[in-house]
């Protein structure tokens, strides 16, 4: 067992990296030729585009810190952490644009990191972003989780020393699409081909138009040309150029023009361009109508995208968040105590009258009273003594198992539910009361 023993380890006592931390997919070079990493990919209008609707949808969504109780849950307000998640993380930013700036990283790099400042009692008192770029998760040599990460010169003032190494307890870490479930990989290095492409595609149609305009091919001359560098440069200067598009060109001497140059139509230019712009909206799950290609959306399908967005795109984003947060900031006696929870219903409801329908038939049939709705439209809440919060239904409506009581007595041998004008032998064919 000596040599198995150095082949086979327990999961309790790993090597000291992370498998995640040799990364597989690298930035850099792609096929096209283009070089892709997170800054460069930005600049494509549909990765940006796609980045920001997925950060800014989750950043502007209410998250709240709840707490259970014998009847559900409510909001924890006096909790220190409620403030820090719903208002500010720490003194130089805003909750929404603290969620924005974390989850651009995870978009971006495939993990969002965040350094949890605590007080002498162990309460966490403020959060501070870090750069993905510059954090190594790895292990110590007795398999214990760390992050060691390098600082620079614009970072917030808590750390010092060019190099920090930080403990779990410290860091805040979402994770994204991953091998080994601890870090994250880039969907920018995963899919740097098609960004590369794209990213071509668009410097071919700039060039094109700044160098390329009509016309271009070769000057054919009868006889020999003493200075063809002279004839070039003379003929840029008069016809290349967007500024220059359409001007007839006047030749001397015999020479002839032969154009060669393929048409961004027949190259099938724009199709490329567009299909790129689908490709990276299938990289994000972003419908491709929210980043401005409405080919195939109609008005009676965008709605329903919609809400496949927030059902399939955005929750499994806001559930990685809601289990960092508790997995990370809360105590294990708190976690038995309270919860963090994005709210999404403003991002579910549907148009104005699908919603009244709705809350008719939930008044109607007793699970909504007027003021729960009026909660959910942020209306005015009508006062208690005049039945802002009674619970009704329809008085048509009775349990299955007391059809027919009307035809019985009450079961304890008093007075029959109906009048004695009313029995149903009155009602019978041929009876002197039925007429």
């Amino acid at each position: 067992m000596g040599f198995l023993s150095g082949i086979f380890k327990s999961r309790d006592a790993p090597k000291d990296r992370t498998a995640g931390s040799a990364y597989g997919f690298l930035m850099g070079g792609s096929a096209s030729g283009k070089y892709v990493n997170e800054r460069s990919a930005m600049q494509m209008t549909a990765v940006y585009s796609c980045v920001r609707i997925l950060a800014e949808s989750v950043a502007g969504l209410p998250l709240h810190l709840y707490k259970y109780t014998g009847a559900g849950s409510e909001k924890a307000q006096g909790h220190p952490l409620y403030r820090l998640l719903h208002d500010e993380p720490n003194p130089e930013m805003t909750s929404f644009v603290f969620r924005e700036t974390l989850m651009t990283h995870l978009l971006l790099w495939g993990n969002a990191y965040a350094q949890v400042i605590r007080n002498g009692k162990g309460e966490v008192i403020a959060l501070y972003p870090l750069m993905p770029d510059r954090m190594a998760v790895d292990r110590d040599d007795k398999g214990r989780l760390y992050y060691e990460y390098r600082t620079s010169t614009d970072e917030a003032r808590t750390m010092k020393g060019s190099t920090v190494r930080l403990s779990p307890y410290e860091v805040l870490h979402i994770p994204g699409l991953g091998f080994d479930g601890l870090v994250g990989y880039s969907p920018i290095a995963m899919a740097k081909n098609a960004i590369g492409l794209a990213i071509a595609t668009e410097e071919y149609g700039s060039k094109f138009f700044a160098n390329g305009a009509t016309p271009s091919g070769i000057l054919e001359y009868p006889g020999t040309v003493k200075d063809p560098e002279k004839v070039r440069e003379s003929w840029n200067a008069g016809f290349a150029g967007s500024g220059n598009a359409q001007k007839v060109a006047v030749l001397e001497e015999g020479m002839k023009y032969t154009p060669i140059s393929i048409s961004p139509e027949q190259a099938q230019f724009l199709e490329t361009r567009k299909f790129q712009i689908d490709e990276i909206a299938r990289i994000f799950r972003v419908p491709p109508h929210m980043i401005g290609d409405l080919d195939r959306s109609t008005f009676s399908n965008i709605e329903n995208m919609s809400l496949e967005f927030v059902k399939y795109t955005l929750n499994p984003w806001i559930v990685r968040w809601e289990q960092s947060i508790a997995r990370t900031l809360l105590s294990p006696e708190e976690k038995r105590q309270y919860f963090a929870k994005f709210n999404v219903d403003g991002l579910l409801r549907g148009d104005y009258a699908s919603r009244m329908q709705g809350y008719s038939i939930g008044v109607q049939n007793g699970f909504l009273s007027p003021n729960d709705v009026r909660q959910l439209e942020n209306m005015d809440l009508i006062p208690d003594e005049d039945g802002g919060n009674n619970y009704m239904v329809n008085g048509n409506m009775i349990k299955i198992s007391d059809v027919g009581r009307q035809w019985e007595g009450n079961g304890g041998g008093g007075e029959n539910l109906l009048s004695e004008t009313d029995r149903p032998e009155d009602w019978a064919l041929g009876s002197p009361k039925r007429g």
